[in-house]
């Protein structure tokens, strides 16, 4: 088959004014690599729910996915799309670098510091108190670079301004984080720390998945379905509310919440009062997703699109599970099922949905966008293939779906075929990315991906001159 011509859509002709992050595929290549790692472990039941929830098995498995895969697929995302949101260059493509290698190191001394409590490692001190103070300094590096792009672009459009609250609240996530390690390495006898060491776990999980993961997802999914869809810029008043909501349910749950802990008062109210203006947040935002899909010029929905409505639909299914336990009187035993949900359904989900776009996306731009008007270009469509992709992304939510279910009921048994499953479909899903990278279906297609520089696996390569 040939190459699809000259033909390219409109908003990739808009695109290509973009500066490509040179490491981001390095982040998403690290990401993949940790979601796969995590996926083993859950099929030889390392961790919850074959481990309790705060074992330190359980922590290891919490932190690759949390860390290893969330947070470095959100930090590569948002080095190429920030600069996007602000039609401005990133402030450096060379920190990125750096900021991941101290990522990656910080992470592994955690893990293994997490391995020392489970007495797998034995080696003494305790790893993590330099596993804090390393991670602390590659995001410190990430929220630098990212702050300096988009400080001089105040006052800020509505997407970059979901990214800023998410970047300060990765900032709030690292903060618990390393007072945390400091106190389970025993080098501190402060009792405000101890303290919130003692109480505050929920407060660094709302603030790393609700604040920096969950807003950040929604602040560039606002952008990005919106062009890949070709779906008017969503305005007006409702996605205000939906930051302004999301922003006092940080507020009341942090703030409050660490009042709460340092004057020994229960956490419950600032708890129940931020997931209230979380739940209002959340519905209003499904309802500004709605809107963008019924109002797109696109009417052909892409794969990407369509997996991100599972994902959405996961989001929706995880409120809707929480609420039911809580009315139930069974929260607390639903808990595992509930973030389950919310990581792998919803935020994962998603993640992968895009990832699938936004492979091709780069690639086309670093191989294609040089040479248009000079030579017959293919689409981004045509460097992947939708329906061999597609029992993948089935067989990833169908395996995440079930795997809640049996957590539910607490099949452990079950719960590891889901993973298994899981992590045969995750597999699927990166072949398919690798394959887009490396051009092979437009190879497939054609006599080859003429007079272009084939783009390396893991980075992107400069312009040539």
């Amino acid at each position: 088959m040939a190459p699809a011509g000259t033909g390219v859509i409109p908003k990739e002709k808009m695109m290509l004014g973009v500066t490509l992050s040179r490491w981001t595929m390095s982040y998403f290549f690290a990401a993949l690599s940790a979601l796969v790692a995590a996926e083993t472990m859950m099929v030889a039941g390392f961790g919850y729910p074959a481990a309790g929830l705060r074992a330190p098995e359980t922590l290891v498995l919490v932190h690759v996915i949390t860390i290893g895969w969330l947070s470095l697929l959100m930090c590569g995302a948002l080095f190429q799309f920030a600069p996007v949101l602000i039609a401005r260059r990133l402030y450096s493509d060379t920190l990125p670098l750096p900021a991941l290698l101290l990522v990656l190191a910080g992470l592994g001394l955690l893990l293994a510091g997490f391995l020392q409590l489970a007495g797998w490692l034995s080696t003494l001190p305790s790893l993590l108190p330099i596993a804090g103070v390393v991670l602390s300094a590659g995001f410190a590096v990430v929220l630098w670079n990212l702050g300096r792009t988009l400080w001089p672009a105040r006052p800020l459009p509505l997407p970059a301004r979901f990214v800023a609250t998410g970047l300060v609240s990765l900032a709030l996530t690292v903060t618990f984080g390393v007072i945390f390690a400091t106190v389970l390495g025993q080098q501190t006898n402060s009792e405000p720390l101890l303290a919130i060491a003692g109480a505050a776990l929920p407060l660094h999980v709302a603030a790393g998945i609700g604040g920096w993961l969950t807003l950040t997802a929604m602040g560039v999914s606002y952008r990005l379905l919106a062009m890949f869809m070709l779906a008017p810029e969503l305005g007006g008043a409702r996605p205000k509310l939906v930051l302004a909501f999301a922003i006092a349910a940080l507020v009341v749950v942090v703030a409050v919440g660490i009042g709460a802990v340092l004057t020994g008062a229960s956490l419950l109210i600032p708890l129940l009062a931020g997931s209230i203006l979380a739940l209002v947040s959340l519905v209003l935002y499904g309802a500004d997703i709605v809107h963008l899909y019924r109002a797109r010029r696109r009417r052909f929905i892409e794969l990407n699109s369509r997996m991100a409505i599972f994902a959405l639909a996961s989001l929706a299914a995880a409120l809707v599970l929480t609420f039911a336990l809580a009315a139930f009187g069974r929260f607390t035993d639903g808990l595992g099922p509930v973030v389950f949900l919310l990581v792998f359904g919803w935020l994962s989900g998603l993640g992968l949905a895009k990832l699938y776009k936004i492979v091709a996306f780069l690639t086309w731009l670093e191989c294609y966008g040089p040479v248009l008007g000079r030579m017959t270009t293919p689409r981004v469509q045509d460097l992947v293939v939708e329906h061999r992709a597609r029992k993948w992304f089935w067989l990833y939510f169908l395996a995440v779906w079930f795997g809640t279910l049996a957590m539910l009921v607490g099949q452990a048994a079950a719960f590891r075929i889901a993973a298994a499953a899981m992590l045969v479909a995750t597999i699927g899903i990166i072949s398919e990315f690798a394959r887009a990278r490396l051009l092979s279906d437009v190879e497939a297609r054609s006599d080859g991906p003429d007079a272009v520089r084939r783009p390396h696996l893991l980075f992107s390569r400069p312009p040539a001159n």
